[in-house]
């Protein structure tokens, strides 16, 4: 695969040459196409993380007038053993613990610092499911078993066409969609290069056609799922997913900095893995969530749409990691507890019935290794019953 990957890289760099010598692209189009094809390389990718709008199109999130949240500091606790090995291994850039709301710990590794607006990748997902339950319950959306097509007629046609909203939350939409990070040519990696490029990531769901299952009947991760959720909220609303998202949970949450999206060609959030936070800020959507939505005084997103969307709903394998709307469910959970994950070490775990939420951020290029998210939720845990 390093081979492949080596090769693909020489032919990008001739056909770069030979655009610029052709003037086919402008000059910020090819950065940011040598930013994605550098994005996860081990000499950037802690930097890169850090600094998504140097890459890559992108569109603020207003943080709102209010003031900044208070997040108290409590007694410093004593780590685990093996906690420091761990951020080590896992290339941990900032854990931060959280008990009763209490910073009970905040470390930054890597040369980051507490003011990096990170890259959330799939943690983002988990933030607009909150978006989306705010806008259920005001009655913006009728139903989460009405079909996508109903608020996204650009779907007609396309794989999506029969699918419910219900179906892409659960991420069992039945479409075909290669999320495999390490393939050049996947799908997951395709997109990538069409929001660099300046691309539509509304076309580019509704040109996939082919699904591989009855929509409801499987799962299987399928991040441009999220993409159809953004699709639907943007046609129920007719409002863009920063301005909903910075209304109904940024502002009221008082957090210390403005986050940003990454953004395709037409200015459409890349709500599937594009928001950009400071770790400190991940832990005030974490608190909102861990308290059922309840924040600073005033209830943020429904209690009851917190419950229905961290609960196992999805049709997963018995024994395997459960998946409810965008949030995921750890092997062997307890009640409230839950997580947003992703890929490359980001989270938000959460443990409602010890109070605990921990953010962990990180560059680690092993991620997928067999038992590395296992070892994580592990560690979280080990984390959560020494406080």
């Amino acid at each position: 695969m390093r081979k492949f990957m080596r090769i693909a890289g020489r032919i990008l760099a001739v056909a770069v040459v030979v655009a610029v010598a052709g003037g086919l692209w402008k000059r910020e189009e090819i950065m940011r196409l040598w930013a994605v094809n550098s994005l996860f390389s081990e000499e950037k990718i802690v930097g890169n993380f850090s600094n998504m709008n140097a890459a890559f199109l992108t569109r603020p999130v207003p943080r709102g007038a209010g003031a900044v949240s208070a997040l108290p500091q409590g007694a410093e606790m004593t780590l685990p053993d093996g906690t420091g090995s761990w951020i080590e291994d896992r290339a941990v850039t900032s854990l931060l613990v959280l008990k009763d709301g209490q910073i009970r710990h905040e470390s930054y590794h890597l040369g980051t610092g507490e003011d990096d607006r990170r890259i959330s990748w799939s943690v983002a997902k988990s933030y607009l499911s909150a978006l989306f339950g705010v806008l259920l319950e005001e009655g913006a959306i009728a139903s989460i078993d009405d079909p996508v097509t109903k608020y996204a007629p650009l779907l007609k046609g396309s794989a999506y066409d029969g699918a419910s909203i219900r179906n892409v939350l659960n991420m069992a939409s039945g479409v075909t969609f290669d999320e495999d990070y390490l393939d050049y040519d996947s799908d997951i990696n395709r997109m990538g290069r069409e929001v660099a490029l300046g691309g539509t990531l509304d076309q580019f769901a509704a040109d996939l056609k082919e699904t591989f299952a009855t929509p409801g009947a499987t799962w299987q991760y399928v991040s441009i799922d999220t993409h159809v959720i953004g699709m639907v909220i943007r046609g129920a609303t007719g409002r863009s997913i920063p301005d909903l998202l910075s209304e109904k949970i940024i502002a009221p949450l008082g957090l210390e900095q403005e986050p940003y999206y990454v953004t395709d060609g037409e200015s459409v959030a890349f709500v599937l893995g594009g928001l950009n936070i400071t770790t400190r800020d991940y832990a005030r959507f974490g608190r909102m969530i861990e308290q059922d939505g309840h924040y600073g005084g005033q209830q943020i997103v429904p209690a009851a749409w917190i419950q229905d969307s961290t609960r196992a709903s999805a049709p997963t394998e018995a024994g395997k990691i459960g998946y409810g709307y965008q949030w995921w469910i750890p092997i062997g959970a307890h009640a409230g507890e839950f997580m947003a994950r992703g890929v490359y070490g980001q989270y938000i775990y959460i443990d409602q019935a010890r109070d605990v939420v921990i953010v962990s951020t990180a560059a680690d290029r092993k991620f997928r290794d067999k038992g590395v998210n296992r070892a994580n939720i592990e560690m979280f845990r080990k984390i959560a019953r020494a406080l």
